[in-house]
């Protein structure tokens, strides 16, 4: 369904989101962060996806890629007023440091 959502617009953050999840949650980490990318290509502010795109790759061990990640994800929260991901990836950021 989400494939389809995205084959009539392919820039439906939400659809987008939702599929990077469905891979990440099925473990396709390429295909996840693949996903990941283009919503964040379309969607710079769509800060959610910047957290848990670095929970996939800190959950593969790729924790230099989360840090980076985080930090954009932080920018983003910061330029939105998201205090709440802010926090959430502030926090994570620590964890990985």
């Amino acid at each position: 369904m989400l494939t389809e959502i995205l084959s009539q617009n392919a820039n439906d953050a939400f659809a987008r989101y939702g599929l990077a999840m469905e891979y990440s949650n099925a473990g396709e980490i390429e295909k996840a962060l693949e996903e990941f990318g283009k919503l964040l290509g379309s969607n710079p502010d769509y800060t959610a996806g910047y957290f848990m795109a670095a929970q996939t790759l800190a959950k593969s061990g790729r924790e230099d890629e989360a840090k980076k990640m985080l930090g954009d994800g932080i920018a983003s929260a910061k330029r939105t007023g998201n205090g709440h991901a802010l926090s959430e990836m502030e926090g994570m950021l620590a964890e990985l440091s």
